[in-house]
């Protein structure tokens, strides 16, 4: 059944990459202001959070089959309901449902998924994990773009809902059989207190705010450079499946060994250095090479961060508390995707000016922890 959750958070990360091109440009379209064009970009990640942390405590109290099938079915709901958008009010009230259905998915994947890998294995176990969601951002963007220049965003929407209900249905039957049951010993808690004496757990949230605050920043940017630079709209699709597939290829490759025999402390630091760098040539490039160069770094940066965060998760919990844990940790990666985009629209940023804010805090965040390691 591994390959089966594999396939679960295949198609939760398809749904989120495949919106990424098509969001920003959508709610300008119906009529919004920069502001509202950020916060609709944001507004599923907002309430992806709270889907997030009811999946994480849900998922240590019954186990991930209910809520798993419950997060497919909603969310392919949610997308159905693109259809009746008329204008950018009606679009927030949509994101914000579609955000909490697809919450409630992706930590209990990964804590089923945590829980049946031996721990000297764990860092090649979430490599490989973050192979599927590097897949997701190969296929996903270049669908949304293509698909959308061809239909319109509801239809985009609609196929992917018809994708994932179709995958809910089948972890009904599939994942019935072998659901994870409640343990009968007590559950422990991840309490705030706990989390901030925590050290692994600090860098691991941190790591996952401030990497999602910069696909906030992608999300919404990104678009509006290649529409500024005068190039093709499906550019930006086809740029973040770049980033998707420089991801992957370290992450299948022999050099995800590096994830077993290196402390994720240093691979964290050395990821957050090469995306930090990407975005700021990123800002720079001014033609369609550079612009490809630029995000192939920045995927190759994100696939050293992405395993070490897990594997600090990994490292830092036990099976009675890791589903709580997982759902902070991925409330803040929704958050940060909330901060990248509506910050960023918030103080009318143009693309360049965007991408040197988040370049300039990556950076920072990997000096901060260079600087601390040595006194652990």
């Amino acid at each position: 059944m591994r390959i089966f959750i594999y396939l679960i958070i295949f198609f939760a990360f398809f749904d989120l990459f495949a919106q990424l091109p098509i969001m920003s440009t959508y709610a300008v379209s119906l009529g919004a202001s920069p502001f509202i064009a950020g916060l609709a970009v944001g507004m599923y990640s907002l309430s992806n959070t709270f889907g997030n942390v009811i999946s994480g405590i849900f998922s240590d109290r019954k186990g991930p089959f209910k809520i798993l099938v419950v997060g497919l079915l909603s969310t392919s709901f949610a997308l159905f309901s693109y259809s009746a958008i008329e204008g950018p009010y009606s679009l927030l009230a949509i994101r914000f449902f579609h955000g909490i259905a697809a919450g409630l998915t992706v930590p209990a994947a990964f804590t089923y998924l945590a829980n049946r890998t031996e721990s000297t294995k764990r860092g090649k176990g979430a490599a490989l994990s973050g192979a599927f969601v590097g897949l997701a951002a190969i296929v996903g963007p270049a669908y949304g773009a293509v698909y959308t220049s061809r239909n319109d965003v509801p239809q985009t929407m609609f196929l992917t809902g018809m994708l994932i209900l179709l995958i809910g249905i089948a972890a009904f039957f599939l994942l019935r059989q072998t659901a994870i049951t409640k343990n009968k010993t007590a559950r422990k808690t991840v309490a705030l207190m706990d989390i901030l004496k925590n050290k692994g757990l600090i860098r691991s949230f941190s790591g996952a705010f401030f990497l999602m605050f910069s696909q906030g920043v992608l999300a919404y940017m990104l678009p509006l450079k290649v529409e500024a630079l005068g190039l093709d709209s499906q550019l930006s699709g086809l740029l973040l499946s770049v980033f998707g597939i420089s991801a992957i290829l370290v992450f299948l490759l022999p050099i995800n060994r590096i994830f077993d025999v290196t402390k994720p402390i240093y691979t964290l630091i050395i990821g957050f250095t090469v995306m930090g760098a990407s975005l700021l040539f990123l800002s720079a490039a001014s033609i369609e090479s550079l612009l490809y160069a630029s995000m192939g770094t920045y995927g190759i940066g994100f696939a050293l961060l992405f395993p070490s965060i897990n594997s600090l998760l990994i490292d830092s919990t036990d099976e009675a508390s890791r589903g709580r844990a997982y759902g902070y940790f991925y409330a803040f990666f929704s958050i940060g995707v909330v901060a990248g985009s509506s910050i960023t629209g918030a103080f009318a940023l143009n693309p360049n000016q965007g991408f040197i804010v988040s370049s300039l805090l990556l950076l920072a965040i990997a000096l901060l922890n260079g600087l601390t390691v040595k006194k652990e």
